[in-house]
């Protein structure tokens, strides 16, 4: 039985419980800021940036086992790079 998902936000609500359940696993594993849109993001904008064809079964399968490191590098890589981008917007304020 194929699936098909007419929007991002469908796939990111059927996709929810597992992101949920990851979440609470990495929280306990001492990543207390973690947020199941961070899960996402990762995911969507690096490991299934030119994927084609992927079962929701995959895509369960990824998120329950991702790399707890790779989430915090990519988050705190993504942070760094918004708090720049903050700094630049707040120095135009000043010229």
């Amino acid at each position: 039985m194929d699936i098909t998902f007419h929007s991002l936000e469908e796939l990111y609500k059927r996709l929810l419980p597992a992101l949920r359940t990851k979440k609470n696993e990495m929280v306990r594993m001492g990543y207390t800021y973690i947020k199941e849109d961070d899960i996402w993001n990762y995911l969507k904008e690096v490991k299934w940036i030119g994927a084609r064809n992927l079962t929701l079964s995959d895509m369960v399968s990824d998120v329950l086992n991702i790399d707890d490191i790779q989430i915090d590098i990519y988050l705190k890589k993504e942070l760094r790079i918004l708090k720049r981008r903050r700094n630049l917007e707040e120095d135009d304020f000043y010229v």
